[in-house]
């Protein structure tokens, strides 16, 4: 089973997302426990990232909101990069 290691600059990211959306801590905690259970979940819509962020992966919170990570399997590890809509974790 994965483990998820948090970084200072991510946590400082999430607690800035879960203060502008609050109605998301919910949600933002489920994802995160299945990601740690069970990554390969298809609520979880993992998916590899493109061009610029080709070393990333991202699984989504809801429809809307996104987090992007790197998934390093060989290791069984799991770093948060960024979290946020579509388009604020994507540029």
């Amino acid at each position: 089973m994965p483990k998820i290691v948090y970084t200072a600059s991510y946590n400082s990211r999430a607690a800035v997302f879960l203060k502008k959306h609050p109605d998301l801590i919910g949600q933002y905690s489920k994802t995160l426990q299945l990601l740690e259970l069970n990554p390969g979940h298809p609520s979880l819509k993992l998916h590899k990232l493109k061009e610029k962020y080709a070393e990333l992966y991202a699984v989504a919170i809801n429809i809307t909101y996104r987090i992007s990570i790197y998934f390093v399997l060989d290791k069984d590890t799991i770093i948060p990069v960024n979290i946020g809509s579509h388009d604020e974790i994507y540029r």
